[in-house]
């Protein structure tokens, strides 16, 4: 019936269908994208292909949790605060944020907020 569908990773019945985007077990209720099934079959790792490697502005790669420092004054938009060349920033978390933002971070007596990697430098 559904020759082309992959079992269920979960229980391995051969009853799935698909709806919408996603695979469904009926039998199981789980439920998984098709997308990822496809990485998978092909041999490569679903979590590489997601998360692209992210540099500093001299090349360090960066993880989750790093500390960086600022390396250039920015003006935050809509204020008159400054962040301050120099500015520590703790445990930053890589994001897929808005535009070339791709670290989401805690900066002292600013706030939340979100920085682009080439303004910063991990210590």
């Amino acid at each position: 019936m559904n020759d082309s569908l992959p079992p269920c990773p979960e229980c391995s019945s051969e009853y799935t269908y698909e709806m919408g985007a996603l695979l469904v077990c009926p039998e199981c209720a789980h439920e998984w994208s098709a997308s990822a099934e496809t990485n998978t079959d092909a041999g490569s790792d679903s979590d590489t292909d997601a998360a692209p490697v992210v540099k500093d502005a001299v090349g360090n790669v960066l993880a989750d949790g790093d500390t960086v420092t600022v390396v250039k004054d920015l003006k935050i938009k809509g204020s008159s605060t400054v962040i301050k060349v120099g500015t520590k920033v703790r445990g930053i978390r890589l994001v897929n944020g808005v535009g070339d933002h791709d670290i989401d971070c805690k900066v002292d007596g600013v706030g939340p907020m979100q920085l682009k990697s080439s303004v910063v430098k991990k210590i």
